[in-house]
């Protein structure tokens, strides 16, 4: 039986960004969906239930990260939640403390992406 390869939904509005995310974790061999809106990612998680892990990004238009990561917390309890974004300020808002991991984008910011991904997977597998 062939191995399921992880899959991760990065929710992102920066175009930009969700290519180099497609492009440095298909390598890791993930499977990757990508949504540019709060609100196209929880479409996609109600149509595929077997996403492991969720990087959201949390200032963007209409829906906000934060709003997303309440509602998928309520409703999925085994999917990896990753807060990815530019503003450490939102660590201090309870909501934040939903996620699994919580990510300030720097240049550098990939590799602790990519730590964090890995931790978190191997959290929900236990």
């Amino acid at each position: 039986m062939e191995k399921k390869r992880p899959k991760i939904l990065f929710v992102e509005d920066e175009k930009n960004l969700l290519l180099l995310y497609r492009k440095e974790f298909e390598k890791e061999d993930y499977e990757i969906l990508t949504a540019t809106s709060a609100e196209e990612g929880l479409e996609i998680l109600d149509k595929q239930p077997d996403i492991d892990v969720v990087v959201l990004d949390i200032k963007m238009k209409g829906m906000s990260g934060l709003e997303a990561l309440a509602r998928i917390a309520r409703s999925r309890k085994n999917i990896g939640l990753i807060l990815a974004t530019a503003y450490s300020s939102f660590q201090e808002d309870f909501t934040s403390w939903l996620a699994d991991a919580y990510i300030v984008k720097s240049p550098d910011f990939i590799s602790e992406l990519k730590r964090e991904i890995k931790r978190v997977l191997e959290e929900k597998r236990k």
